[in-house]
């Protein structure tokens, strides 16, 4: 049965997915009603009929680009059935990451993290609550690898899963930095070794 989406709901949902490429690349401060009218074409009155104010349009559009990069690695997840497999699949996504991103302007968990810290506690509350998915993704991965009698069983599940991602998105940060993926490629063969040497059986 098709789902059909109003007129209102579909022009909310313009403005969420052009801004969404909007403020990650562009940041919170930087991105202006202006631009927000020229990337929609849509009035400021037009934008106001479906947003109370900016910050709730950056709060919408992070959820969305969040949500969006999410579902990639979840499809690319469950296409492996082991645990290994599903950690690689992992690591080889984030090796195209910024050659070919989800979302223009990198990983918005990284680029809202760093602006929305002491300026915007909603927002940085939504990065929280992304960046705990991940983890728990990423552990509980491993938690199933112990149960399948592929990885250790002194493996540390949360201890790899805060490395995994502290050290995933520093490299993301260090690579953007110095426009090269070479740093992101180094830390992501690190994790690539830590998985044969500390976690395979």
């Amino acid at each position: 049965m098709e789902v059909r989406i109003s007129k209102s709901e579909r022009t909310r949902q313009l403005i969420i997915e052009k801004s969404a490429h909007l403020f990650n690349q562009k940041g919170y401060a930087g991105t202006s009603m202006q631009d927000i009218m020229v990337a929609t074409g849509l009035t400021k009155g037009g934008i106001y009929g479906h947003f109370e104010s900016k910050e709730e349009i950056a709060l919408a559009a992070f959820e969305h680009a969040t949500s969006f990069v999410t579902r990639l690695i979840s499809e690319k997840l469950a296409a492996h059935t082991s645990a290994k497999s599903k950690l690689i699949s992992l690591i080889n996504f984030y090796r195209s990451y910024l050659l070919t991103p989800p979302i223009l302007g990198g990983c918005p968990v990284l680029n809202t993290s760093v602006e929305a810290d002491d300026t915007n506690p909603q927002l940085h509350a939504s990065v929280v609550k992304v960046l705990n998915k991940l983890h728990r993704a990423v552990a509980n991965i491993v938690r199933q690898g112990i149960e399948q009698q592929e990885f250790k069983p002194s493996a540390d599940a949360e201890r790899f899963a805060v490395l995994f991602i502290s050290m995933v998105e520093g490299g993301i940060m260090v690579s953007k930095a110095y426009g090269d993926t070479k740093h992101l490629n180094i830390v992501l063969q690190h994790l690539e070794d830590q998985i044969n040497t500390e976690l395979i059986v």
